[in-house]
């Protein structure tokens, strides 16, 4: 848990969300937040959501896709405690590149970093048009974590793999808490005066910080 220091207030935790561009990261972001399914335009660098989870401040990365910012993402993913890898369901291209272009971006994220393998979406899937498996997917989210499932064996039994649609709001919810729940239980939550959802934290310019549910870019 981020500390408070000089009357700052920190995210408890942060959260990054990588994967190829243009499917649907955004789209997922915002359907969490807001409920509602909105058409999205591509993320440029980087932009951050807030989030409350019980008494906690969440601060969510939504990084830009293109390979042309993997030098931002890289910085974004600095003290991420979890990640989502997201990969097209019917774009095999975009689930084989999660490792091969993200997976070492990680490296600047906290050690034992949660990650979660997620397909989007779902709701434009047919058996004909399935390029990825779900078994696949769900394979990868085990190894990816085995370092954490080793030091806490409970891990193993969390689901680490969604398929969500953002336009049904599909395991939308589920994800997010799933993944919460895991880094920060609210069972072991310390009983503190909520905190006001308007609460920027987050180890950003102060010119790019936003209320929650709305979206900084980092660049032009």
């Amino acid at each position: 848990m981020a500390a408070r220091t000089g009357g700052k207030k920190k995210a408890d935790m942060k959260v990054v969300i990588m994967g190829d561009f243009a499917i649907g990261k955004t789209a997922l972001l915002q359907r969490y937040i807001s409920g509602a399914f909105q058409d999205t335009t591509s993320t440029i660098g980087a932009s951050f959501m807030l989030k409350q989870w019980g008494p906690y401040n969440i601060a969510i990365w939504d990084t830009a896709g293109n390979e042309r910012y993997s030098g931002l993402t890289t910085f974004y993913v600095r003290g991420a405690s979890a990640a989502i890898l997201a990969y097209d369901i019917s774009d095999r291209r975009t689930f084989d590149i999660l490792q091969e272009r993200f997976l070492p971006i990680l490296d600047g994220a906290e050690d034992g970093c949660l990650i979660t393998v997620v397909g989007t979406k779902l709701d434009l899937v047919t058996e004909e048009t399935r390029q990825v498996k779900q078994e696949e997917a769900e394979r990868l989210a085990l190894e990816l974590n085995s370092s954490r499932i080793e030091k806490d064996r409970t891990v193993a039994s969390k689901k680490l793999s969604f398929e969500t649609s953002a336009k049904t709001g599909h395991s939308v919810e589920e994800l997010f808490s799933a993944m919460f729940g895991i880094c920060l239980p609210l069972d072991k939550a310390p009983k503190t005066p909520k905190r006001n959802n308007s609460t920027v934290d987050l180890e950003a310019p102060s010119s790019s910080r936003v209320p929650v549910g709305e979206k900084a870019g980092c660049c032009n």
